[in-house]
């Protein structure tokens, strides 16, 4: 019998992350049982600094539109992009989420969303415009959905 040999890339997969979600928020819940709200908020800090970066660099660099373009990538690739809107101008960016594609799937798996999930966003994002002529904010959060309300803006631009 003859035997086949299949050559395959990681790269000739479909990216798709939903299982990082519930293992972030398990983790995000170990630590605030354990330590307390402030660690998680350390811990969040440090990821994003180490992970995101290269958004940094985009950010500075591109300016908001660097988000805009990192968060339609993700969306697509969570297959979610139909639940945000975005809204982008010189000084602000906003993004609109109906529901959050990690929120939907950390429920679907049945495992508890912590009650700082939340975080996730906000002090990854915030972290992400440390050093940088941008600020973050996290308008809205619906703990049930994920549904959420975001504004990247310039500092000292227009108001909101």
């Amino acid at each position: 019998m003859a035997r086949e040999i299949m050559d395959r890339k990681a790269s000739d997969n479909k990216y798709l992350h939903r299982d990082f979600h519930n293992l972030m928020n398990l983790g995000i819940e170990y630590l605030r049982e354990k330590f307390g709200e402030e660690p998680v908020r350390e811990y969040l800090r440090q990821f994003a600094s180490a992970y995101y970066t290269p958004l940094k660099a985009s950010l500075k660099e591109n300016g908001l539109a660097a988000v805009l373009e990192y968060y339609k990538k993700i969306y697509t690739a969570e297959e979610a992009i139909e639940n945000v809107e975005f809204a982008l101008s010189n000084d602000e960016l906003v993004i609109r989420v109906k529901q959050c594609p990690a929120v939907d799937h950390i429920r679907k798996s049945e495992i508890p969303v912590s009650p700082l999930y939340h975080e996730l966003t906000k002090t990854v994002n915030e972290t992400v415009c440390e050093g940088t002529p941008f600020a973050f904010e996290l308008l809205k959060y619906d703990h049930e959905t994920g549904a959420s309300v975001q504004r990247f803006y310039k500092k000292g631009g227009k108001t909101n």
